[in-house]
């Protein structure tokens, strides 16, 4: 059974470093989207680039939980006083969000994507937080209303109808990244599968927001040398 299989790079604008790994992921490697952090700090160096690499499919990787800050001037509730969004990769320990003010920040984002002119590829988020259960109806609401799909998550299986592929493969990261990846692949079920990624070079600018730095130049090299066995549909 021929499976049908999605790279995508996460993190894409968090740095020009891992913005020009990305691009390099998908040239000469199996990366085929990526997706937009519109708070990062190269996001318009992103958007620069994406526009010279139509090939490239770009999303949205929406934020609330890094140290970045939100792209709507009024979110009280989202931000430490530093005005900077205070919820971590913990956040499922934390106390949840005013659903409507993460719905506000959220638009805002999407909204500052499209302004960008390029094509809106699908939703995911830092962190996976979109698939937290108090935003469920959230995004919900902003896939049905921007017309796009939403990476899987546990939360929304019960929504295949809005989900850009059956499951997502969580394990190419840290211990998890090795050349036989394939090979892990076609035990899996399903007609469709995302590979998230995180692929970059690493610069001072992220090792100042990210503790995973040189794990992302050994995801680029075995991106750029996995070979599409007969059975794999790479998309």
């Amino acid at each position: 059974m021929t499976i049908n299989i999605l790279f995508n790079a996460d993190d894409f604008g968090l740095t020009k470093g891992v913005t020009d790994g990305i691009v390099q992921a998908h040239l000469n490697g199996c990366i085929s989207s990526t997706t937009l952090m519109m708070n990062g700090m190269a996001t318009d160096y992103a958007v620069q680039l994406a526009k010279k690499v139509p090939s490239l499919d770009v999303g949205i990787h929406l934020v609330l939980t890094w140290g970045g800050k939100p792209v709507h001037p009024d979110v009280p509730g989202l931000v430490d006083k530093d005005g900077s969004f205070k919820f971590t990769n913990r956040y499922q320990t934390e106390e949840p969000p005013n659903p409507e003010e993460v719905k506000k920040e959220w638009r805002a984002q999407l909204d500052a994507f499209l302004a960008t002119g390029l094509p809106l590829h699908h939703i995911d988020s830092h962190h996976h937080v979109h698939g937290w259960e108090p935003l469920k109806q959230v995004i919900l609401e902003i896939a049905n209303e921007y017309k796009v799909p939403v990476r899987y998550v546990d939360s929304l299986q019960d929504h295949p109808e809005i989900l850009l592929t059956d499951s997502l493969w969580l394990d190419f990261y840290g211990d998890g990244i090795y050349h036989e990846l394939f090979g892990e692949l076609e035990k899996t079920e399903g007609k469709s599968i995302e590979i998230m990624t995180h692929p970059g070079i690493m610069d001072e600018d992220l090792v100042s927001v990210s503790s995973y730095t040189k794990e992302r130049e050994k995801e680029l090299e075995i991106l750029c040398s996995l070979e599409s066995p007969g059975w794999a549909n790479v998309l």
